[in-house]
């Protein structure tokens, strides 16, 4: 065994989450994608947590002769600074997430204004990622922006999936659901996508704005009613008539629409395992599309790193279990209960320590690829066979900080944040648990 793997487990599991991060860069993958430019001009327009970076790198890569103008909207803090200049003909604004603002509206409303007198000689880039069901709000007619947070607010408490919570999103948006793709004919679409949901379907990434829904408005109020979300008379009465509906693959041009997946979580775990495998260490890939509680599926890691280290079950140690998809921490106010700070991450990680129980062998990491766990600060946070014990000395119950829901608490009196700042991309959760 390397003597590197031993000396310094969390130096190698932060090179995972490294190699991750820098497989799904849109600098180093969005060029293949890119066409010719058209007879006609190049509108780009775009929305998510990797939004400005792929507006760079597209940038970057366009013939400097050709005309090329357009928008996106990225997350406050999310727009790269590097030695490179910054996007000149794409313009970039920031709003919001996970709850929407005024200039996710904003947004929205300029975006639709740009696609006005479109051609078919014309050309419309859409660079859809992560986050952009906040970044891109446009609330449909009986509905406030207000309306709109309070429901976003609802829907991230309830432990409803992306699929859920987005199929509710659409139907009470002006943009997504494949309404920005209505508005871009006649012209030539081409959606380049940076997946953070789980099976990648692009009509779940940011809500699909240039995609088909196939989701109804029966199925939005039948969560709507599931997940007791607040609506006005008017907007309950349009969903039961249908008078809010997506537009469906028989409404939209199929054949002027071509769209890629530029970076996928699979494609991130993968380069993650080679880089293990390169260290000496055998790489299991879980799955890319996990979903579930957060505190739950950590059981399930535990469980199984357990019986690797005991030399029981499928995976040969020294190893490292990876896996991603998009986890929930569901939130269930009670009486004088006060919620702490922590996202996905380092709940899972709060669960997995504590099942772990201090195993001497065994190291973990997990992290929000985009740099954000929840709305705090760190990326995520790590575990190692000393968490448990120095939580006792410091006087830590992990039981109070999962009750709470303050993973950030936990690991911060702990030494045990991970800190990567914004990264500029986002296929969303990633874990890696190392058994030597």
């Amino acid at each position: 065994m390397s003597s590197h793997l031993t000396s310094d487990p969390l130096l190698v599991l932060n090179q995972l989450l490294g190699k991750a991060i820098e497989r799904a860069l849109p600098e180093h993958h969005l060029k293949p994608y890119l066409p010719k430019p058209p007879k006609g001009r190049t509108l780009v327009l775009g929305a998510g947590k990797a939004a400005a970076s792929m507006a760079q790198a597209l940038e970057k890569h366009w013939p400097k002769e050709a005309e090329l103008s357009g928008l996106v909207v990225t997350r406050y803090g999310h727009v790269p600074l590097d030695p490179s200049p910054l996007t000149q003909r794409i313009d970039i604004m920031q709003a919001a997430h996970p709850i929407p603002d005024e200039q996710s509206v904003l947004a929205a409303k300029k975006m639709l204004a740009m696609t006005e007198r479109l051609t078919q000689d014309d050309l419309v880039i859409a660079l859809i990622s992560g986050g952009g069901s906040s970044l891109l709000t446009l609330p449909v007619d009986g509905l406030s922006l207000s309306d709109k947070q309070a429901i976003n607010q609802t829907l991230l408490n309830s432990g409803a999936n992306i699929s859920e919570i987005n199929c509710v999103r659409k139907h009470l948006s002006g943009i997504k659901g494949g309404r920005l793709a209505q508005a871009c004919s006649p012209a030539k679409l081409l959606s380049l996508c940076i997946s953070d949901v789980p099976g990648d379907d692009p009509a779940t990434i940011a809500s699909g704005p240039t995609v088909a829904d196939e989701t109804t408005c029966a199925q939005a109020l039948a969560l709507v009613e599931k997940y007791k979300i607040q609506l006005p008379p008017g907007i309950m009465h349009a969903l039961k008539q249908q008078t809010l509906e997506t537009p469906k693959a028989s409404q939209l041009e199929s054949s002027r629409h071509e769209l890629h997946l530029v970076a996928t979580p699979r494609a991130s775990l993968e380069a993650a395992a080679r880089l293990a495998e390169s260290q000496g260490l055998r790489a299991y890939i879980l799955s890319d599309d996990m979903e579930g509680e957060s505190k739950d599926v950590a059981l399930v890691h535990a469980a199984l790193a357990k019986a690797c280290s005991k030399g029981l079950g499928p995976f040969v140690k020294p190893c490292v279990l990876l896996s991603g998809g998009e986890t929930t921490v569901t939130l269930v106010p009670e009486s004088g209960t006060v919620f702490g700070r922590g996202g996905r991450a380092g709940e899972f990680c709060l669960s997995l320590a504590k099942s772990l129980n201090g195993a001497r062998d065994i190291w973990a990491l997990a992290a929000d690829t985009d740099g954000i766990d929840g709305v705090e600060d760190n990326a995520g946070a790590w575990v190692g066979p000393m968490t448990l014990s120095k939580a006792q000395a410091l006087g830590l119950k992990v039981d109070d900080f999962l009750h709470r829901h303050d993973a950030y608490g936990f690991f911060q009196a702990l030494g045990g944040l991970v800190v990567t700042g914004p990264t500029f991309t986002n296929v969303n959760d990633f874990r890696a648990i190392l058994i030597l």
